[in-house]
C-alpha cells in the first residue's frame, strides 16, 4: 500500500479539504486527487464524497481511517528504528572483562545521554570486520595486524593498553612493585587456548621474541576462573592481563597484579567501523577515543612492528 496515499487520505480526513491537505503535504491539489484516486482503486472503495463545503468521509472511508492512522504510526516506528541517532549504537567488545568494555563505560559516564548497545558477538578480527561490513554491528575494538580492510570499512587507533603480570602469592616475583619484560625471561607465562594466527597470538609471538619470553599456550580452556585458581596455587605460573581488565577472585587467592614497565608492552586496539555509518553517537565515540588515547600509557613503551 502506498504510504504517501495513506498519509494524504488522513490529511484530507483531518482538514476536510483537498486544498488544505495539499498545502500541508507540500504538493499540488492535483497530486492529492491522484493519490486518493489511486488509493480508492487499490481498495476498491470510495473514501470521500466531495461537496461545495469540502470532502466528507464515506462509510468505507470512516472504516478505513483508524487503520490508516495505525499504518502511519507503524511506518513512523519502523523509520525511527533505523534512523541515525534514533536507535542505540551497537558496539562489540569481545568480552565485558577487557579494556574496550571499560573504555565504553567511561565514554558513557562522560556522555550519559547516549544510547549504547554493548554486545559480545564476535571473537576474531576477521569475523569482526565482516560483521561491521555486513551491518550486524556498528563498531568493534580489535588489533589490526597488517590486515587489508574492505573499501567500506575504516579503522583508527583507539586504545593502547599496558600489561600487568598476574601471579600468586608464592611466585618469586610476587613481592615486586613493578617488573620489566626482561625480568620475565625464564618464567612460565601461561595463556592457554590462544589459537595460532589470531591477532592475539601475533602480538604475543612478537612480544616473546623481543624479550625472550616463554609464553605457554598449551592446555584446555576451562574459563578464567579455573585459570586464576591454578595461578593462585602455583609458585611458577603467571599470566599477562591488560591494565584495565576486570577479573574477580576470592580473597583467599591473594593474587598480585604487577605492572610491566621499562618498557611497558602495549597492546594496540583500533576502533573499526563502516565509512558510511552516519550514527551521531559513533562520531561522538570516535572523538572521545581520540582525546583519551594519549593518556593510555606514559613513559617508555614497546609496540609491535605492525602497529
Amino acid at each position: 500500500m502506498d504510504l504517501d496515499a495513506v498519509r494524504t487520505f488522513v490529511a484530507i480526513a483531518d482538514s476536510g479539504q483537498f486544498g488544505e491537505a495539499a498545502a500541508e503535504l507540500g504538493v499540488t491539489q492535483q497530486a492529492v486527487s491522484k493519490r486518493v484516486a489511486a488509493l480508492e482503486k487499490d481498495l476498491g472503495a470510495r473514501l470521500f464524497t466531495r461537496t461545495p463545503r469540502g470532502a466528507h468521509l464515506t462509510v468505507d472511508g470512516q472504516a478505513f481511517l483508524p487503520h490508516a492512522r495505525e499504518l502511519l504510526r507503524v511506518a513512523a516506528r519502523a523509520d525511527a528504528s533505523v534512523r541515525p541517532g534514533r536507535r542505540a549504537l551497537r558496539v562489540d567488545v569481545v568480552s565485558r572483562r577487557v579494556a574496550p568494555a571499560v573504555v565504553l563505560q567511561d565514554f558513557y559516564r562522560a556522555h550519559p545521554g547516549v544510547d549504547l548497545d554493548v554486545v559480545t558477538l564476535v571473537a576474531g578480527v576477521e569475523e569482526a570486520i565482516a560483521a561491521v561490513e555486513a551491518g550486524t554491528i556498528d563498531a568493534t575494538f580489535h588489533a589490526v595486524p597488517g590486515l587489508r580492510l574492505p573499501p567500506t570499512v575504516r579503522a583508527a587507533p583507539a586504545i593502547e593498553e599496558p600489561h600487568e603480570l598476574l601471579v600468586g602469592p608464592r611466585h618469586t616475583l610476587a613481592r615486586l612493585r613493578t617488573v620489566t619484560p626482561s625480568a620475565l625471561a625464564g618464567h612460565r607465562i601461561w595463556m592457554p587456548g590462544m589459537a595460532p594466527g589470531t591477532e592475539w597470538s601475533r602480538y604475543y609471538d612478537e612480544l616473546a621474541a623481543a624479550f625472550d619470553l616463554t609464553i605457554d599456550v598449551v592446555g584446555p580452556v576451562f574459563g578464567y576462573e579455573a585459570l586464576l585458581a591454578e595461578i593462585a596455587d602455583s609458585p611458577t605460573l603467571a599470566t599477562l592481563v591488560s591494565e584495565r581488565s576486570r577479573y574477580l577472585w576470592p580473597d583467599s587467592y591473594d593474587l598480585r597484579r604487577i605492572p610491566v614497565r621499562n618498557p611497558s608492552p602495549i597492546y594496540p586496539m583500533s576502533l573499526i567501523w563502516r565509512a558510511d555509518n552516519r550514527h551521531p553517537t559513533l562520531t561522538t565515540l570516535r572523538r572521545h577515543l581520540q582525546s583519551a588515547r594519549s593518556a593510555a600509557a606514559d613513559g617508555d613503551t614497546w609496540l609491535p612492528r605492525w602497529r
